[in-house]
């Protein structure tokens, strides 16, 4: 505001002043510096306003043609407004206490509200100061409104404690106190501390024996006690739930939205006591009691009950935004509950599709595989039989030239024979295999015996392809006693030393074995190690990027190499079928085509034996 502003404010205040009655008076002289002085009009615009000593405010400049309730006005600003549209209804001054806001703090006043003058009660000479009226000069004499004069009681206002109450302040500490609570419980938005801060600010503020807030189910028609505040010597109620139709007074308040007081006698003669009950709301719809007991024959005040109405509207707004808050709190949850349940869902589904895919591709692959296979194994099948039915041809008709020719076409159809009889045992094996029927009897076998055969069996045959043939076992002085199956173990060698042989062109074969001497279990029970043996050629080797096929059943590295070197590519994989079920394991090691191959297995070891001194 400007000085001539100011001094036009000054000038108002003084007329109206002397036209309110002696009261006024004698607060612009002996009390003036505690004085407040403030012209608005009936919807509260500030017109003018006067306070000397407003240091801890922003001045009265500030506050000039703003509304009371965005910048300057009482705390409980519905009661207030109730006020003024009495005193212009009815032309007549009223008196009340209330609290007024200045800055952030709020100051408590003995207020006295009159009717604004005339426009022929305010002296001309006073609108014309300074060069005759202004624009809000004229609308302070044609608008209606009123004049408020306030006392100032205390200075500043006292914080919340257990111990302060309304008898140490006097009338303005309670508003203050009041307004303290009200701004607690809008700065949260969790529900039980809303409802523990009201009940706690206003028992201790009113020094009330009981103060609760009962929760309003409109579905249910009952009230439950959800904070409560009670003085030691009372029992407590929290948890309580009521029907609406044995509670008059939560009825009554609840379907008039006005308090409602009740006075209750006390059992062995006591003093009465009395109830204030009324509803917080929010949008007239009501969603709490509060009840509120005064100390036997201390009745409640009206300015009291206006500014506690003032209160409840805040708390039931705070209460519907709590729980507007917590709904969508538990909303959100659900929702994210639910997402996360819909994501492990889809996560499962897609696991679930990828092991449907995985279980297509593998089908199609076998069913591939399983289509080469038959188409090698018939192929294999006939050459066998084919041979056996050309030389016992020859031999039938007469064809030998004489007998010794005779017996060597006998011998190669016999030799076909025994082929065919490999190639079906091969078959059969592998069926019993996939169908797991495959029975094993396990039983103590020598090595050193095995060994002996294989080498009678085999090496004959190696020596005269050109290959060398060595067989190297470890240095013991008893016999290698392994848990197996001699016939089993048996064709696993003779499959690794027939295929090493088939694709070994020069150089060696050579088998050895090793002793593991470690605690090993199996079939129930503890053996005391390993004997790993290997079959080594300088062969034709195999590609590192097709060795993950040579195990698979039905599978061949080269369906054609295959065809050229004879065979149904079953061998390692039933030797890979043998050896697992008799407890070892099978491995191949090639470091390319044309770098050799050897497979090594792992037998259980019956026995440990005496191993010859220097012997590893």
């Amino acid at each position: 505001m400007s000085r001539s502003a100011h001094s036009h404010s000054n000038s108002i205040d003084l007329a109206v002043v002397s036209s309110v009655g002696s009261e006024n008076r004698s607060a612009e002289t002996a009390e003036q510096s505690n004085t407040l002085v403030v012209v608005h009009t009936v919807e509260g615009k500030i017109l003018s306003m006067h306070w000397p000593q407003a240091v801890d405010c922003m001045g009265d400049e500030g506050y000039v043609g703003q509304s009371i309730e965005s910048l300057f006005g009482p705390v409980a600003i519905v009661p207030y407004m109730e006020h003024v549209r009495q005193v212009v209804e009815q032309q007549s001054p009223q008196e009340f206490q209330c609290v007024i806001r200045c800055g952030q703090q709020p100051v408590g006043f003995d207020f006295v509200l009159s009717p604004l003058p005339a426009k022929s009660a305010i002296p001309m000479e006073a609108l014309q100061t300074h060069g005759g009226p202004s624009a809000l000069e004229t609308s302070a004499r044609n608008a209606a409104g009123v004049v408020g004069v306030g006392r100032r009681i205390v200075p500043q206002p006292i914080p919340i404690t257990a111990t302060n109450s309304v008898s140490d302040n006097g009338g303005s500490g309670y508003y203050a106190l009041l307004a303290t609570v009200a701004s607690a419980i809008r700065k949260t938005l969790d529900i039980n501390t809303i409802w523990q801060q009201t009940v706690t600010g206003l028992g201790n503020l009113l020094e009330l024996d009981r103060c609760l807030v009962c929760d309003y189910s409109q579905t249910m028609q009952t009230v439950t006690v959800v904070a409560e505040y009670y003085q030691p010597n009372l029992h407590p109620c929290l948890g309580k739930t009521f029907a609406l139709s044995a509670k008059a007074d939560f009825l009554d308040t609840l379907q008039s939205l006005e308090p409602v007081i009740s006075d209750f006698e006390q059992d062995g003669g006591e003093l009465p006591y009395t109830v204030l009950t009324i509803a917080t709301c929010y949008r007239e719809q009501p969603n709490s009691i509060l009840v509120l007991q005064q100390p036997p024959r201390q009745p409640w005040q009206p300015f009291e009950i206006d500014l506690i109405r003032e209160l409840t509207d805040q708390v039931g707004t705070a209460i519907a935004h709590a729980k507007l808050f917590s709904e969508s709190e538990a909303i959100s949850r659900e929702l994210r509950t639910k997402s996360e349940a819909l994501r492990r869902t889809n996560r499962e589904l897609t696991r679930k599709h990828q092991e449907l895919e995985d279980a297509k591709r593998q089908a199609e692959d076998a069913s591939r595989r399983k289509s080469d296979f038959l188409a090698n194994t018939s192929h294999e099948l006939r050459t066998p039989l084919n041979g056996m039915i050309g030389f016992l041809r020859l031999v039938l008709d007469g064809m030998a030239d004489d007998e010794e020719e005779q017996l060597e076409f006998i011998q190669e159809s016999h030799n076909s024979a025994i082929h065919l009889l490999n190639l079906i045992n091969d078959v059969l094996d592998i069926a019993k295999i996939e169908a797991n029927k495959m029975e094993l009897e396990l039983s103590a076998v020598s090595l050193q015996e095995l060994m002996e055969e294989i080498d009678k069996s085999q090496r004959t045959h190696i020596e005269n392809t050109g290959l060398k043939f060595k067989i190297a076992l470890p240095a013991t002085l008893d016999e290698i006693k392994l848990y197996s199956n001699y016939q089993r173990l048996k064709q696993v060698l003779l499959n690794l030393v027939s295929n090493a042989n088939k694709f070994t062109h020069e150089g060696s074969i050579t088998i050895t074995a090793e002793i593991s001497p470690q605690s090993f279990e199996f079939d129930n029970k503890s053996w005391p190690g390993l004997v790993k043996i290997s079959v080594a050629d300088t062969g034709i080797g195999v590609s590192l990027e097709k060795q993950d096929r040579l195990f698979q059943t039905f599978s061949q590295v080269d369906s054609a190499r295959t065809r050229q070197y004879e065979g149904t590519g079953l061998g390692l994989a039933i030797s890979q079928r043998l050896v697992e079920a008799m407890g070892g394991k099978v491995k191949f090691i090639s470091m390319g085509e044309g770098l050799g191959a050897t497979v090594t297995f792992t037998t259980v070891l019956y026995q440990e034996p005496v191993m010859e001194l220097g012997a590893t």
